[in-house]
């Protein structure tokens, strides 16, 4: 299992639906709305780092109304 989350900036004004278009993504299994340097927050869980890519490049980012995503992967200390 991979965890990570994503960090996401928005336009002025498509926090809303951008929140709403996040947390229907496969993987995605909690997004909140934040204050702060970043506007979403979404945690995603997937079976392998391919699908994180997928989730992140192939559908996260490409979500009208972002300007920016950071990625955190969690990791085993």
């Amino acid at each position: 299992m991979v965890t990570a989350y994503s960090l996401i900036s928005t336009e002025p004004n498509r926090t809303a639906e951008v929140f709403q278009r996040v947390r229907v993504l496969e993987g995605v299994k909690e997004v909140e709305c934040v204050a702060g340097p970043y506007d979403i927050i979404a945690r995603i869980e997937v079976d392998s780092s391919d699908k994180l890519t997928k989730v992140i490049f192939g559908n996260i980012r490409s979500i009208a109304g972002i300007t920016s995503t950071v990625g955190l992967i969690m990791i085993e200390l």
